[in-house]
């Protein structure tokens, strides 16, 4: 009988000792080479200029700065949500008056569980990270966080099944 408790015990080692893997690397640093240069606009620049930047970086956002300073942020949402409805001329209005001001910010060497954890309360998709003298040096999206944690399991998300409900078994099998 103790021989089952001792498996038992070792198989329950195991399963803590990999829970807190995951846990500690939520808790690194944000890893900058694994996100995309920051694409900066001046708070001026029209809202066509911008979404031609947008579209030919294939980003989801753009960070708005004036004298290396954040002022806001015009995504994907923004355009949907702000420019679309109003049908505002796009070829003369500036990205200042329909960006988010003052977006929620990160530093750059937070923890990536802080970026998410701002994202899942405040339901952004995009969280600027500043360096110490307030630039910001690094945007960090619902993406990034999203192909980390797919970096954290790639067995157990690429080896499942092409159909849900398709999954016969516990093992997928």
């Amino acid at each position: 009988m103790s021989e089952h408790l001792n498996d038992e015990q070792s198989v329950a080692d195991e399963r803590i000792t990999s829970e807190n893997l995951d846990i500690l690397a939520l808790l690194q640093p944000i890893d900058l080479s694994e996100l995309q240069p920051v694409i900066g606009v001046a708070p001026q620049t029209t809202l066509s200029e911008v979404v031609d930047t947008m579209l030919t970086k294939r980003v989801g956002c753009v960070v708005v700065a004036e004298d290396d300073q954040l002022v806001g942020l015009f995504t994907e949402r923004d355009l949907l949500c702000k420019v679309v409805p109003s049908g505002i001329d796009i070829s003369s209005t500036p990205v200042s008056s329909v960006m988010t001001q003052k977006p929620e910010t990160l530093p750059v060497d937070s923890p990536l569980v802080y970026a998410l954890q701002r994202m899942s309360v405040g339901g952004y998709r995009h969280v600027p990270l500043l360096n110490s003298e307030g630039r910001a040096v690094a945007v960090i999206s619902m993406r990034d966080i999203v192909q980390h944690i797919v970096s954290l399991y790639p067995d157990q998300i690429f080896n499942i099944p092409d159909q849900p409900g398709s999954w016969s078994g516990r093992d997928g099998g």
